[in-house]
């Protein structure tokens, strides 16, 4: 898209952050958090949508991403950085709250926004991603046990491994993960386990043409993709991952709710963060309204972009007008 708005450099926790805004300043902020390879374009349906109907819509390229910082410290990818950089961002561009939107990994940061920055928040939207409570045991060490080394968020927590192989050839690595079409939900549940433990860094490497799927994004999206990660390489955001027990271990004395009002879009043939991963969620996030997209693989914002941002506005509207 020729028209996504340009970014704007703000300095926010310590670092310098790109924003990304559409929409009348005085409009209800809401805030757009990308996951895992994305960057803010990922929002670039969105943003205008939000904006025509009122809102003001901001989306940044986060901690390790696009034209942000990338701090060398993998500790510095923490929720208490993550966290702390929206809320360093609202106070930069002079704002008291938000509603938290996020997508993948985005999602699990404005879900714990509530717990980790409660007077910041108004509302959250979880694109595919829901509430995850604190489990009992270290995440890595469950992830380890159900689905072995090579489940790639496993496999991530190898320091240097994953980057490079991610890094070797980008433009190959955009196209086996922005794909569409790949399985459906019933179908991946018919498979063997070890078809089912996500051994994307394996799967990465081997010939595209036994890829499932077809590419979601036109040349000229893929591009922007393919250009802002040969230039930040992937690091930033893997080191994401390598927080998730260190977040674990920090959190034990958190109270695992959600006092603002909710709203879960769920992607009908995600089989990552499947629409089932929902079930139970009230009882952490009381005022939770839910909507499915039909017919959706994971990256739903950029596949059913019409959907998404209908079911967003229309709730927004619902709750606060």
């Amino acid at each position: 898209m020729t028209d996504f708005p340009l970014p704007t450099m703000i300095k926010t926790n310590g670092i310098d952050m790109a924003v990304h805004e559409m929409g009348p300043k005085d409009g209800l902020p809401v805030v757009l958090c990308h996951g895992f390879p994305e960057l803010a374009y990922s929002w670039r349906h969105q943003l205008p949508a939000l904006a025509a109907a009122g809102y003001r819509a901001i989306a940044p390229d986060q901690r390790g991403y696009g034209r942000s910082a990338r701090p060398a410290a993998v500790n510095d990818y923490d929720m208490a950085h993550l966290t702390g950089d929206l809320a360093g961002m609202l106070d930069a561009l002079g704002l008291k709250d938000a509603v938290f939107v996020g997508h993948d990994w985005g999602g699990l940061v404005v879900w714990q926004m509530p717990i980790y920055q409660p007077k910041r928040v108004k509302g959250v939207i979880g694109v595919n991603t829901p509430f995850m409570a604190r489990p009992p045991i270290d995440p890595i060490m469950g992830l380890k046990a159900m689905r072995g080394e090579n489940n790639y968020v496993v496999f991530f927590q190898k320091p240097g491994i994953a980057d490079a192989v991610l890094a070797k050839d980008v433009d190959k690595t955009f196209r086996f993960f922005m794909r569409r079409g790949m399985v459906k939900a019933k179908d991946f549940a018919a498979l063997p386990q070890e078809a089912k433990n996500f051994e994307l860094v394996k799967a990465i490497q081997e010939d595209e043409a036994g890829w499932r799927g077809e590419v979601l994004l036109s040349e000229a999206e893929m591009k922007v993709f393919v250009d802002a990660f040969r230039e930040s390489g992937f690091t930033g955001g893997i080191n994401w991952y390598r927080n998730i027990t260190r977040n674990w271990e920090q959190s034990g004395t958190m109270e695992q709710r959600v006092h603002v009002p909710g709203l879960m879009i769920m992607a009908e043939d995600d089989v990552v963060l499947p629409p089932s991963m929902t079930d139970g969620m009230e009882r952490f996030v009381p005022d939770l309204e839910r909507v499915l997209i039909a017919d959706c693989g994971h990256w739903t914002q950029q596949e059913k972009p019409e959907e998404t941002s209908r079911a967003m506005i229309a709730w927004l509207k619902k709750r606060f007008g």
